[in-house]
Protein backbone atom coordinates (compact mmCIF):
# COMPACT_ATOMS: atom_id res chain seq x y z
CA UNK A 1 0.00 0.00 0.00
CA UNK A 2 1.50 3.45 -0.68
CA UNK A 3 3.21 4.85 2.57
CA UNK A 4 1.27 8.22 1.92
CA UNK A 5 -1.66 6.49 4.24
CA UNK A 6 0.89 5.09 6.91
CA UNK A 7 2.03 8.82 7.20
CA UNK A 8 -1.04 10.59 7.26
CA UNK A 9 -2.62 7.45 9.71
CA UNK A 10 1.09 7.81 12.23
CA UNK A 11 -0.21 11.90 11.92
CA UNK A 12 -3.63 11.62 12.97
CA UNK A 13 -2.13 9.07 15.97
CA UNK A 14 0.18 11.81 16.84
CA UNK A 15 -2.70 14.38 17.28
CA UNK A 16 -5.40 12.27 18.84
CA UNK A 17 -3.05 12.14 21.79
CA UNK A 18 -2.02 15.84 21.45
CA UNK A 19 -5.57 16.80 21.55
CA UNK A 20 -6.08 14.31 24.57
CA UNK A 21 -3.46 16.05 26.66
CA UNK A 22 -4.44 19.72 25.37
CA UNK A 23 -8.21 19.10 26.42
CA UNK A 24 -6.71 17.48 29.68
CA UNK A 25 -5.06 20.67 30.77
CA UNK A 26 -8.41 22.47 29.50
CA UNK A 27 -10.42 20.69 32.04
CA UNK A 28 -8.08 21.44 34.89
CA UNK A 29 -7.92 25.04 34.00
CA UNK A 30 -9.02 25.92 37.85
CA UNK A 31 -7.90 22.78 39.64
CA UNK A 32 -5.32 24.51 42.60
CA UNK A 33 -1.37 23.77 41.71
CA UNK A 34 -2.23 21.98 38.12
CA UNK A 35 1.18 21.81 35.88
CA UNK A 36 0.08 21.74 32.30
CA UNK A 37 1.21 18.78 30.41
CA UNK A 38 2.86 18.94 27.05
CA UNK A 39 4.36 16.10 24.41
CA UNK A 40 6.93 16.57 22.29
CA UNK A 41 7.32 14.83 18.77
CA UNK A 42 9.71 12.87 16.60
CA UNK A 43 10.29 11.90 13.17
CA UNK A 44 10.84 8.24 11.86
CA UNK A 45 12.78 7.66 9.04
CA UNK A 46 11.97 5.08 7.37
CA UNK A 47 13.30 3.47 3.43
CA UNK A 48 10.35 2.81 1.04
CA UNK A 49 11.55 1.61 -1.59
CA UNK A 50 14.18 4.06 -3.26
CA UNK A 51 12.81 7.24 -1.34
CA UNK A 52 12.87 8.45 2.19
CA UNK A 53 9.61 7.88 3.87
CA UNK A 54 8.91 10.72 6.76
CA UNK A 55 6.73 9.29 9.90
CA UNK A 56 5.31 10.77 12.81
CA UNK A 57 6.57 8.94 15.98
CA UNK A 58 4.58 9.21 19.29
CA UNK A 59 6.89 11.78 21.88
CA UNK A 60 7.46 12.16 25.45
CA UNK A 61 4.84 13.86 27.94
CA UNK A 62 6.46 16.26 29.84
CA UNK A 63 5.04 18.61 33.02
CA UNK A 64 5.39 22.07 32.85
CA UNK A 65 6.53 23.51 35.88
CA UNK A 66 5.94 27.04 35.30
CA UNK A 67 4.33 28.38 38.46
CA UNK A 68 0.58 29.46 38.49
CA UNK A 69 -0.89 32.74 39.61
CA UNK A 70 -1.03 33.10 43.11
CA UNK A 71 -4.25 34.71 44.70
CA UNK A 72 -5.05 35.87 47.92
CA UNK A 73 -7.86 33.65 49.98
CA UNK A 74 -7.66 34.47 53.57
CA UNK A 75 -8.02 31.47 54.56
CA UNK A 76 -5.41 30.84 57.36
CA UNK A 77 -5.27 27.07 55.61
CA UNK A 78 -4.15 27.91 52.04
CA UNK A 79 -0.53 27.93 51.52
CA UNK A 80 1.16 29.08 48.58
CA UNK A 81 4.78 28.28 48.10
CA UNK A 82 7.11 31.08 46.81
CA UNK A 83 9.79 29.31 44.38
CA UNK A 84 10.34 26.37 43.20
CA UNK A 85 9.62 24.13 46.13
CA UNK A 86 7.07 21.48 46.16
CA UNK A 87 4.97 20.53 49.24
CA UNK A 88 5.39 16.85 50.55
CA UNK A 89 2.07 14.47 51.10
CA UNK A 90 1.80 10.90 51.92
CA UNK A 91 -0.30 8.75 49.21
CA UNK A 92 -0.57 4.80 48.76
CA UNK A 93 2.05 5.39 46.20
CA UNK A 94 4.14 6.79 48.04
CA UNK A 95 5.57 10.16 48.43
CA UNK A 96 4.12 12.95 46.26
CA UNK A 97 4.74 16.38 45.69
CA UNK A 98 2.08 19.16 45.03
CA UNK A 99 1.93 22.75 44.64
CA UNK A 100 -1.86 23.10 45.62
CA UNK A 101 -1.58 24.21 49.29
CA UNK A 102 -5.03 24.05 50.09
CA UNK A 103 -5.17 22.23 53.24
CA UNK A 104 -7.40 21.02 56.33
CA UNK A 105 -6.52 20.06 60.06
CA UNK A 106 -8.68 16.56 61.08
CA UNK A 107 -10.04 15.70 64.29
CA UNK A 108 -7.21 13.82 64.68
CA UNK A 109 -4.97 17.01 64.06
CA UNK A 110 -3.66 15.64 61.14
CA UNK A 111 -2.37 18.23 58.32
CA UNK A 112 -3.96 16.78 55.25
CA UNK A 113 -4.70 18.00 51.96
CA UNK A 114 -8.14 18.90 50.52
CA UNK A 115 -8.11 14.61 49.15
CA UNK A 116 -7.35 13.31 52.50
CA UNK A 117 -3.42 13.17 51.68
CA UNK A 118 -1.61 13.70 54.63
CA UNK A 119 1.25 16.41 54.86
CA UNK A 120 4.87 15.73 55.83
CA UNK A 121 7.72 18.23 57.50
CA UNK A 122 10.86 18.13 55.65
CA UNK A 123 12.00 15.17 57.24
CA UNK A 124 9.13 12.84 55.68
CA UNK A 125 6.74 12.95 59.48
CA UNK A 126 3.43 13.72 59.52
CA UNK A 127 2.58 17.41 60.49
CA UNK A 128 0.17 17.27 63.53
CA UNK A 129 -1.35 20.12 64.99
CA UNK A 130 -3.94 20.84 67.48
CA UNK A 131 -7.60 20.37 66.15
CA UNK A 132 -8.87 23.01 69.35
CA UNK A 133 -5.85 24.28 69.70
CA UNK A 134 -6.72 27.74 67.97
CA UNK A 135 -5.06 29.91 65.05
CA UNK A 136 -2.51 28.22 63.44
CA UNK A 137 0.16 31.05 61.69
CA UNK A 138 2.76 30.49 59.33
CA UNK A 139 6.02 32.34 58.63
CA UNK A 140 7.57 32.78 55.16
CA UNK A 141 9.80 29.97 55.72
CA UNK A 142 7.04 27.60 56.20
CA UNK A 143 7.67 27.29 60.55
CA UNK A 144 4.56 26.41 61.89
CA UNK A 145 2.72 28.41 64.96
CA UNK A 146 -0.30 27.84 67.02
CA UNK A 147 -0.63 28.87 70.85
CA UNK A 148 2.70 30.85 70.50
CA UNK A 149 4.53 27.62 70.31
CA UNK A 150 6.58 26.05 66.96
CA UNK A 151 4.57 22.98 66.49
CA UNK A 152 6.27 21.97 62.91
CA UNK A 153 7.87 23.21 59.65
CA UNK A 154 6.45 22.99 56.07
CA UNK A 155 8.59 20.21 54.42
CA UNK A 156 9.27 21.78 51.16
CA UNK A 157 11.44 19.90 48.19
CA UNK A 158 13.22 20.92 45.49
CA UNK A 159 12.84 18.30 42.23
CA UNK A 160 15.55 17.55 40.08
CA UNK A 161 15.04 18.90 36.71
CA UNK A 162 16.24 15.73 35.45
CA UNK A 163 13.43 13.87 37.53
CA UNK A 164 10.56 12.23 35.55
CA UNK A 165 7.52 13.02 36.72
CA UNK A 166 3.97 11.22 37.17
CA UNK A 167 0.49 12.43 37.86
CA UNK A 168 -0.92 11.48 40.71
CA UNK A 169 -4.48 12.89 41.03
CA UNK A 170 -5.53 16.39 40.10
CA UNK A 171 -2.72 18.07 40.83
CA UNK A 172 0.06 16.00 42.78
CA UNK A 173 3.18 14.42 40.84
CA UNK A 174 5.28 11.16 41.78
CA UNK A 175 8.75 11.98 40.76
CA UNK A 176 11.18 8.48 39.72
CA UNK A 177 13.92 10.93 41.72
CA UNK A 178 13.11 11.56 45.59
CA UNK A 179 13.05 15.55 45.97
CA UNK A 180 15.43 17.46 48.05
CA UNK A 181 14.74 19.33 51.32
CA UNK A 182 14.74 23.08 50.27
CA UNK A 183 17.72 24.55 52.01
CA UNK A 184 17.39 28.30 51.09
CA UNK A 185 13.79 29.13 52.45
CA UNK A 186 14.62 32.84 51.37
CA UNK A 187 14.05 31.77 48.06
CA UNK A 188 11.32 28.92 48.44
CA UNK A 189 9.17 30.21 51.33
CA UNK A 190 5.46 29.45 52.21
CA UNK A 191 2.48 32.67 51.73
CA UNK A 192 -0.32 31.95 53.96
CA UNK A 193 -3.22 32.93 53.08
CA UNK A 194 -3.44 32.54 49.56
CA UNK A 195 -3.12 29.92 47.16
CA UNK A 196 -1.73 29.04 43.56
CA UNK A 197 -4.18 27.92 40.83
CA UNK A 198 -3.55 26.17 37.19
CA UNK A 199 -0.36 27.02 35.15
CA UNK A 200 -2.80 26.37 32.12
CA UNK A 201 -2.70 29.56 30.01
CA UNK A 202 -6.95 29.27 28.89
CA UNK A 203 -6.43 31.41 25.92
CA UNK A 204 -3.28 29.10 24.24
CA UNK A 205 -4.93 25.92 25.32
CA UNK A 206 -8.49 26.92 23.71
CA UNK A 207 -6.30 28.30 20.05
CA UNK A 208 -4.31 24.14 20.24
CA UNK A 209 -7.62 23.05 20.39
CA UNK A 210 -9.17 24.47 17.56
CA UNK A 211 -5.53 23.88 15.79
CA UNK A 212 -5.25 20.27 16.67
CA UNK A 213 -8.69 19.71 15.06
CA UNK A 214 -8.28 21.67 12.24
CA UNK A 215 -5.33 19.16 11.70
CA UNK A 216 -6.84 16.10 12.24
CA UNK A 217 -10.03 17.12 9.67
CA UNK A 218 -7.31 17.62 7.00
CA UNK A 219 -5.59 14.09 7.91
CA UNK A 220 -8.98 12.52 7.77
CA UNK A 221 -9.86 13.94 4.53
CA UNK A 222 -6.52 13.27 3.04
CA UNK A 223 -6.94 9.28 3.98
CA UNK A 224 -10.21 9.43 2.50
CA UNK A 225 -8.98 11.04 -0.95
CA UNK A 226 -6.32 8.27 -0.93
CA UNK A 227 -8.55 5.08 -0.72
CA UNK A 228 -10.52 6.55 -2.76
CA UNK A 229 -8.09 7.23 -5.44
CA UNK A 230 -7.29 3.70 -4.66
CA UNK A 231 -10.35 2.25 -5.21
CA UNK A 232 -10.86 3.92 -8.73
CA UNK A 233 -7.48 2.33 -9.42
CA UNK A 234 -8.50 -0.93 -8.38
CA UNK A 235 -11.96 -0.52 -10.26
CA UNK A 236 -10.09 0.89 -13.39
CA UNK A 237 -7.28 -2.15 -13.27
CA UNK A 238 -9.40 -4.52 -12.70
CA UNK A 239 -12.09 -3.79 -15.57
CA UNK A 240 -8.70 -3.85 -18.36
Amino acid sequence: MASELYVSLSGQKVMETRLATVANNVANMRTGGFRAETVNFDTVLSDYKSDRVNFAALGQTHIDRAQGPIEPTGNPLDMAIVGDGWFGIETPAGLAYTRDGRFTISPEGDLKTITGHGVVDEGGAPIQLNANGGPVAVGGDGSIMQDGRNVGVFGLFVLPESANLSRYGDSALLSDVPGEPAVDRLTNGVRQGYREGSNVNPIKAIADLIQIQRAFDHATSAVGDREESLQRAVRTLGAD
